[in-house]
């Protein structure tokens, strides 16, 4: 695995629009702060990172598991219809995956979710749930 973590901080719009739900072994797992859609992101803790390519083959494949982790378990206490996962970086350069359950119906379906209204911060409460179900649910299924 890459090993260039020294340096590492999530960019600043992250910092500003997440969560900490958890650390995998190469990447940090976010919620983003939008009650309206049960929305996590993951970055891999690796100092300037941009592409996915940039990753060793070993790290490209513990991302991918990671991801796949991570929707699986968002998917088993969302019961989603459709799990969204994206790279885009246009506005936030700093390497980082977005995986989004989306149910029809909900706010802006089937349109994507960028750019469509304000996002709905969650109550404290609701947040600290979030963040616990997803803590467990991802642990068990890295068990």
């Amino acid at each position: 695995m890459t090993t260039n973590t020294t340096a590492f901080e999530p960019h600043p719009q992250l910092q500003k629009d997440t969560l900490p739900v958890c650390e995998l072994p190469l990447c940090s797992v976010l919620l983003m702060n939008d009650a309206r859609y049960p929305w996590v992101i993951l970055v891999p803790r690796i100092a300037d990172l941009r592409e996915i390519w940039d990753l060793s083959g070993a790290d490209q494949a513990t991302l991918w598991r990671e991801v796949t982790c991570t929707a699986e378990a968002l998917q088993s206490f969302t019961k989603a219809d459709k799990m969204n996962v994206a790279s885009i970086g246009n506005l936030v350069p700093q390497l980082h995956i977005h995986v989004i359950a989306r149910k029809v119906g909900d706010a802006v379906w089937p349109a994507p979710v960028w750019g469509r209204g304000e996002a709905e911060p969650y109550v404290a409460s609701a947040a600290a749930r979030q963040v616990e179900a997803l803590r467990l649910t991802i642990g068990a299924r890295r068990s």
